[in-house]
């Protein structure tokens, strides 16, 4: 029997990860991507000796990755992963430095001189968020959320009780810490999950545990290198990449898609897989093979999207680490105007990324590779000249903090914004982090899997299960191709009998 022909929109992690899983399973996997190289929102660019990372710039949760690669026993794929220590600082006011150490002893110690008796209870709200943590991954995160019987499992249902769904994750983080600087430490996590951490569920706690007791590390050659770990992979099972494919349709005859239509030529295909964003997806289909309307869509609560500004400077920066996050802000006032009413900031807070503290290779010798992040309402109207103001802004701040001059020493320097998410991704109001994780965004609140109306149509990625996140997209990719593999051999046995 000939194999069947799987075409998977988008070389992002989901759409690699759905690849591997079915082309090792048989299928004859094409792979289609509309930029010249692959990544998604995790692809890398070069610019005047720099490298730049233009997506995720923290590995967290490094088990599940491993635990893909494992699975095809193809870890020496990976590159070199080093833990980060200190895993990141915190800048609460230009004196007011708080780094976190990757040492759980260490962290305690922190904790209780910010905060006596808070080291203790770090260890029982840690207790928690482990307990969640791994409740989460085993039994939950890896469910398609197609049908609620998924969940009719008494071990199930006993590790639902864990999760702390209906509590929010602000109140249940105050009934163990009163410090402002250790509830902006723990709250971190929580920002990008696209809400306020009063309307984030207590779940999220977990968040804390993968940041504290599994550690903030670093691929050594940058998150590119773990995209070419997945591409390898791919090649190695037999799947074919098509980069410069921009998906413009799909023809749909008798309820299921028979071909995808690309500036580069048609595709068959028996099944397809899109990683491209949902919404997108579905407006390449005629109304009435679409899962969701417009107003479905237009409620829907989005996650921030970003501010971005690649630089590259031609010294090095003395006070920077890896990971700096600049809260010297209010973030009540800047969480307002992501959240609430949607506006671009007046003092926002801000990150920088520096990774030539820990890898050399991503910039000249004697220079600095930094990446500047302010999240933002998805959206807003972007132009140069809004984009060259909060740069100015930002870069002087950094400069008071550092305490030596940087923009005389930029030699590199790249934007980016909502307006570029829209163009290079077809992101949904130019979001960059998907839905935000509220309980009604949550599992089988999020859009499915499948398409209702067309047999053979599936989605993956960041605005279905599990979430955002380069982990979640991961196991996105996972779930939908198990899920069409399972389905698959289903329909071949039942056409036997």
């Amino acid at each position: 029997m000939k194999p069947q022909k799987a075409v998977v929109i988008g070389a992002g992690f989901s759409g690699l990860a759905a690849a591997i899983t079915l082309a090792n399973s048989g299928y004859e996997v094409t792979l289609l991507e509309k930029h010249p190289t692959p990544g998604g929102r995790a692809r890398v660019f070069k610019k005047d000796g720099f490298t730049f990372d233009m997506g995720p710039s923290w590995y967290w949760m490094p088990d599940v990755i491993a635990g893909f690669f494992r699975k095809y026993n193809a870890e020496g794929l990976l590159p070199e992963l080093v833990r980060l220590n200190p895993s990141y600082q915190v800048i609460f006011g230009e004196s007011n430095t708080q780094t976190v150490p990757a040492g759980y002893t260490a962290l305690k110690e922190t904790f209780e001189a910010i905060e006596p008796g808070s080291g203790a209870k770090l260890d029982i709200f840690l207790n928690e968020a482990q307990q969640k943590y791994e409740a989460a991954m085993g039994k939950f995160i890896n469910k398609p959320c197609i049908s609620v019987t998924e969940f009719l499992d008494t071990d199930i249902l006993k590790s639902a009780l864990k999760l702390d769904l209906l509590s929010s994750y602000s109140n249940h983080v105050r009934r163990y810490f009163k410090s402002e600087k250790i509830l902006q430490m723990l709250e971190f996590p929580i920002l990008f999950l696209g809400a306020l951490p009063k309307d984030i569920p207590a779940l999220y706690s977990m968040m804390n545990y993968a940041d504290i007791k599994l550690g903030t590390w670093y691929p050594m050659g940058g998150f590119g290198k773990v995209i070419d770990a997945f591409v390898k992979l791919a090649e190695q099972k037999g799947v074919t990449f098509y980069f410069d494919a921009d998906v413009k349709g799909f023809d749909v005859s008798s309820g299921e898609v028979t071909k995808v239509i690309t500036d580069k030529g048609d595709f068959e295909a028996d099944v397809v897989v899109s990683s491209a964003d949902y919404h997108f997806t579905e407006q390449l289909l005629p109304e009435n093979y679409r899962n969701y309307t417009e107003k479905y869509w237009d409620k829907r609560v989005m996650a921030p999207s970003c501010l971005l500004y690649y630089v590259g400077i031609n010294k090095k920066l003395g006070k920077l680490l890896h990971h700096n996050l600049f809260f010297e802000e209010n973030f009540a006032t800047h969480a307002h105007t992501i959240y609430t009413e949607p506006s671009w900031p007046q003092k926002p807070l801000y990150y920088v990324c520096c990774p030539g503290k820990t890898d050399a290779s991503v910039a000249p010798e004697g220079m600095e590779n930094i990446f500047l992040l302010i999240p933002v309402a998805p959206g807003l109207e972007d132009t140069p000249e809004i984009r060259q103001h909060y740069f100015n802004e930002t870069i002087a701040r950094l400069e008071q903090y550092c305490g030596e001059a940087i923009k005389p020493h930029i030699v590199s320097y790249t934007d980016y914004a909502v307006s570029d998410f829209k163009a290079d991704y077809n992101a949904f109001k130019g979001n960059a982090y998907g839905l935000a994780n509220t309980l009604k965004q949550t599992a089988f609140f999020k859009p499915g899997i499948r398409n209702k109306k067309i047999a053979n149509l599936f989605y993956t990625g960041q605005l279905t299960v599990p979430g955002p996140g380069v982990p979640p997209s991961v196991i996105s990719g996972e779930i939908v191709a198990g899920h069409i593999i399972k389905t698959s051999k289903k329909h071949v046995y039942e056409s036997i009998v």
